[in-house]
C-alpha cells in the first residue's frame, strides 16, 4: 500500500479532517523533496524527508492505537503520574535521579495488535505492560487503545536519556508535559521544547502536577502563571491542569482528555498536520519570490556569447572568410595570366580545416572535423569563467541565496565540454562561401575574351614576322585608324585585362569585408545557441525546479 493509499485509509475513519487537503499536502512535500534533492543541501531537507518517513511508517501501523507520552523534567512526577493514570505500580519512582532510563508503555487493551507500533517507537519488550484485565470489567474500556509512555527525563544529566526523549517526542501521537509547582517556569522546558511544539498546540496538554502540595488559591494562581507562559511560547490553546499522583480525584480531567483522545482516533492525523505545518515554516527560507520572467537576460547572454566568441577563435575565422572571399575572387576574376600563381596559395579557410562547402542538415551522431584554430588562451578561459559565474549570479539575484550554490554548478556543469562544442559549432557554421558569385563568372569571361585577344594579337604578328623572315609575300595588316589590327589586339587585350583587375580590387575588397561580417554574424548565432545549450539551459533547469519546488510547498503551507 503507497504512502498517499495509507493516509487516505487513516483519514477515512474520520470526516473532522479533511482528507483530499492533507493528501495533497503530503503529495506536494514529497513532490517538494522530488524537485530540491538534487539542488539544496542535505542538511536543509534532513526533516522533511524525516517527516515523510514517518508519515508512511506510522500510518501503515495501527490505526486503533494512540501512543501519548508524559514528557517531563526531573523530579516532576511522572512516573508517579504514570502510574497512577494505570492504577498499577509499572514505572519505577524513586528520590535517586535520574529514576527514568527507558520509556515504559502502558497498553489499555490486547497487547499484540500494538506490539508492532511499540517496535517502530521503540520501546522494549519487557517495559511493554497491559492495563486491561477480566477483573477490570468495563471500567478502563474508555481507554481502549491508549498507548501510554514515561519517557527518560528531559533534563537528565545523562545525556543518552535526553537523546531518547527527544527521539521519541518525534514518533508519538501526543505528548502530556508533566511540570511541578517549583520547575513549570524552567528554561530548557519552555525554550528547548514548548515553544518547539507551537505547530503541535492540538496534540498538546501541560498538567500541574503535584497540585495536592499547593492550596486551592495557589493552584489557580500558578496554572494562570503557566498559561501565561504557554502563550508566550505560542501555545495558546493548549490546555493547562493540575494534577497530582496521590490524589484520583484531580486525575479526572486529565484522564477524561485522554479518553476524549482515544474516541477521537485524531491525534495521529493532527501530529501529521502539525509535523507538516514545522516542515513547512522550516523550509519558507528556501523559497522566496518567482524567479523573473527573463531569468537570464540577453544582456548577460550577451555578454557570454561574447567571451565565447573570443574563445572559439570567431575573429580569426572571421577574418580568414574575408581573406578567402578575396582569395577565390582574384583566382575568378584576375588576369588569367596570373591566376595560376594565385591559385599555389593556400585558401585561408582550408588552411583552418573549415569546408568550404554548405554544410548538410547533421546531428551529434554525424561526425565533423576538427578545425585548426589555435586553443584559447588564458585571458579568454578567464573571461569565459566569469561570463558563465555573471549567468549564474544574474539567476540568483532575485531568489534565496540557498539556491546560488546549485545555479552556479548548472552554469559551470558543462564547461569542460564547451571547447568542443563551440569547435564543432564553427565547423557546421555555413560561412556562405559556397556558392560562387554570378559576376565573377562574368569577369572571368570577359578576361578569357581579352587574354584571347592578346593571344591572337601575339601570334599574328609572330606570324607576320615569320614571313618576312621566310621571304614570303606578305599579308596585309588591317589598320585601325593608325595602329595595326594585330598590334591593337595584344596591347589592347592586355591593357584592358589589367584594367578591369585594377577596377576589380575595391569591389573585391567590399565583397570581402562584406562576407567576413556575415561570416561573423553565423558564427555568433552558432556560439549563442552553444551558449544557450551548455551554460543557459541547466540554469533554466534549475530555476524552473525552484519554480516547481515554490508551488509545491505553497500547498504544503495551505491549511
Amino acid at each position: 500500500m503507497s504512502l498517499v493509499e495509507r493516509v487516505k485509509h487513516a483519514l477515512a475513519r474520520d470526516d473532522r479532517v479533511d482528507p483530499e487537503q492533507l493528501v495533497a499536502r503530503l503529495e506536494a512535500l514529497q513532490r517538494f523533496l522530488r524537485v530540491t534533492d538534487p539542488y539544496l543541501p542535505d542538511n536543509d531537507l534532513v526533516a522533511a524527508h524525516t517527516l515523510v518517513e514517518r508519515a508512511g511508517s506510522r500510518l501503515a501501523l495501527s490505526q486503533d492505537h494512540t501512543v501519548v507520552a508524559l514528557a517531563g523534567s526531573t523530579g516532576s512526577g511522572k512516573s508517579s503520574l504514570f502510574n497512577a493514570l494505570a492504577r498499577l505500580k509499572l514505572s519505577p519512582v524513586g528520590v535517586r535521579r535520574p529514576t527514568t532510563g527507558v520509556a515504559h508503555a502502558c497498553v489499555w487493551g490486547p497487547l499484540e495488535p500494538a506490539n508492532k507500533l511499540l517496535d517502530w517507537v521503540g520501546v522494549l519488550p519487557r517495559q511493554r505492560y497491559i492495563r486491561e484485565s477480566a477483573l477490570d470489567g468495563d471500567d478502563e474500556a474508555a481507554l481502549r487503545g491508549l498507548v501510554l509512555l514515561d519517557l527518560p527525563d528531559f533534563d537528565s544529566v545523562e545525556r543518552g536519556h535526553r537523546l531518547e526523549v527527544d527521539r521519541l517526542l518525534g514518533l508519538v501521537d501526543q505528548v502530556v508535559w508533566v511540570v511541578d509547582p517549583q520547575k513549570y517556569g524552567d528554561r530548557i522546558l519552555h525554550n528547548a521544547y514548548l515553544r518547539q511544539f507551537k505547530q503541535h498546540s492540538d496534540i498538546t496538554i501541560v498538567v500541574l502536577n503535584q497540585a495536592d502540595r499547593l492550596s486551592p488559591g495557589d493552584t489557580e494562581i500558578v496554572l494562570t502563571d503557566l498559561r501565561r507562559l504557554l502563550t508566550e511560547d505560542g501555545l495558546t490553546d493548549v490546555p493547562a491542569m493540575a494534577t497530582s499522583a496521590k490524589q484520583p480525584g484531580m486525575l479526572a480531567e486529565l484522564r477524561a482528555a485522554l479518553e476524549k483522545t482515544v474516541a477521537e482516533r485524531q491525534s495521529a492525523l493532527r501530529r501529521l498536520a502539525g509535523d507538516l505545518d514545522q516542515v513547512a515554516e522550516q523550509l519558507e527560507v528556501t523559497i522566496g519570490p518567482p524567479a523573473a520572467e527573463d531569468e537570464v537576460d540577453r544582456a548577460t547572454v550577451r555578454q557570454l556569447s561574447e567571451a565565447l566568441a573570443a574563445s572559439a577563435g570567431v575573429p580569426a575565422v572571421a577574418s580568414a572568410t574575408a581573406g578567402a572571399y578575396r582569395h577565390r575572387a582574384v583566382a575568378s576574376t584576375g588576369w588569367p595570366l596570373v591566376r595560376g600563381l594565385r591559385k599555389l596559395r593556400p585558401d585561408p579557410l582550408k588552411r583552418l580545416h573549415l569546408s568550404t562547402e554548405k554544410p548538410k542538415p547533421s546531428t551529434d551522431l554525424v561526425p565533423v572535423s576538427r578545425t585548426s584554430l589555435p586553443e584559447a588562451d588564458a585571458a579568454q578561459k578567464s573571461a569565459v569563467g566569469l561570463s558563465v559565474r555573471a549567468v549564474a549570479a544574474r539567476a540568483a539575484a532575485p531568489i534565496p541565496e540557498v539556491w546560488a550554490p546549485a545555479l552556479n554548478a548548472a552554469a559551470r556543469s558543462r564547461l569542460g565540454d564547451l571547447p568542443d562544442a563551440l569547435d564543432r559549432a564553427v565547423a557546421r557554421t555555413d560561412l556562405g562561401m559556397s556558392r560562387k558569385p554570378i559576376w565573377w563568372t562574368a569577369v572571368g569571361v570577359l578576361q578569357w575574351l581579352f587574354t584571347a585577344a592578346a593571344v591572337i594579337g601575339l601570334l599574328w604578328l609572330i606570324a607576320g614576322y615569320a614571313v618576312r623572315i621566310l621571304g614570303l609575300p606578305e599579308f596585309d595588316n588591317p589598320m585601325v585608324g593608325a595602329v595595326p589590327m594585330p598590334t591593337l589586339l595584344l596591347l589592347g587585350g592586355l591593357l584592358l585585362g589589367v584594367l578591369l583587375a585594377l577596377l576589380l580590387v575595391p569591389i573585391v575588397n567590399l565583397g570581402a569585408k562584406r562576407a567576413g561580417r556575415r561570416a561573423e554574424q553565423r558564427l555568433r548565432v552558432s556560439v549563442t545557441e552553444v551558449a544557450r545549450e551548455y551554460v543557459v539551459a541547466p540554469v533554466r533547469e534549475v530555476l524552473n525546479g525552484y519554480a516547481q519546488a515554490r508551488e509545491a510547498l505553497t500547498v504544503v503551507r495551505s491549511e
